[in-house]
C-alpha cells in the first residue's frame, strides 16, 4: 500500500494539529497566567494544579502527543509522493515541535506543575512560591509557543511548496 495519495491530507491534518497546539500554548501567554496573577496566590496555585490535572484528557492527548508522529508520517508520505522539499519542511516541523515544544513541556513545564502540586494550601509563603513559579513557567511556555508556531509555519511552507499545488 502506498501512502502517496494521503500525503497532502496528512500534511493538512498536521497543519491543523500544529495550529491547535500553538493556539493552546498561545492562550496561556495571552490570558491564563495573567488571569491567575490577579488571584490570591493560594487560589492561583490551586487553580494551576486543577488545570494541570484537567489537561490530561482524551481531547488534548492526540494533539499533544500525536503531532510529531503525524508530521513524520506526512513527511514520509510526501517523500513517496515525490514532494521532497515539502517532505523536508514536514520533517523539520515535526522535529521542531517534538523537541522545542513537546519535549520541553515534558522536561520543564510538567515537572514544575508536579512540584507546585505538592505545595500545601493555604500557605503563608504562597505569594513568593507563585511568583517564582509563574515567571519561570511563563518563560518556558513562551519558548514552547515560539517552537510550535515555527513548526506551524514550516508545515505551512510544506503545503505552499507542494509540487503542482492548486
Amino acid at each position: 500500500m502506498t501512502f502517496a495519495p494521503l500525503a497532502r491530507p496528512l500534511a493538512y491534518t498536521t497543519l491543523i494539529f500544529l495550529g491547535a497546539i500553538f493556539g493552546f500554548f498561545y492562550a496561556w501567554i495571552c490570558s491564563t497566567i495573567r488571569g491567575l496573577d490577579r488571584l490570591d496566590p493560594n487560589t492561583a496555585i490551586a487553580a494551576m494544579h486543577a488545570m494541570h490535572a484537567s489537561v490530561r484528557n482524551a481531547v488534548f492527548a492526540p494533539t499533544f502527543f500525536g503531532t510529531t508522529p503525524l508530521a513524520f508520517l506526512a513527511a514520509w508520505a510526501a517523500h513517496r509522493a515525490r514532494a521532497a522539499l515539502s517532505a523536508r519542511w514536514l520533517m523539520l516541523a515535526g522535529l521542531t515541535y517534538g523537541f522545542g515544544a513537546m519535549m520541553l513541556t515534558m522536561m520543564v513545564n510538567v515537572p514544575m506543575n508536579e512540584v507546585l502540586a505538592l505545595v500545601e494550601l493555604p500557605n503563608a509563603e504562597a505569594d513568593q512560591i507563585w511568583q517564582d513559579y509563574a515567571r519561570t513557567w511563563e518563560f518556558w511556555n513562551i519558548i514552547r509557543t515560539l517552537a510550535s508556531g515555527a513548526a506551524l509555519l514550516m508545515c505551512g511552507m510544506a503545503l505552499y511548496r507542494w509540487p503542482g499545488r492548486a
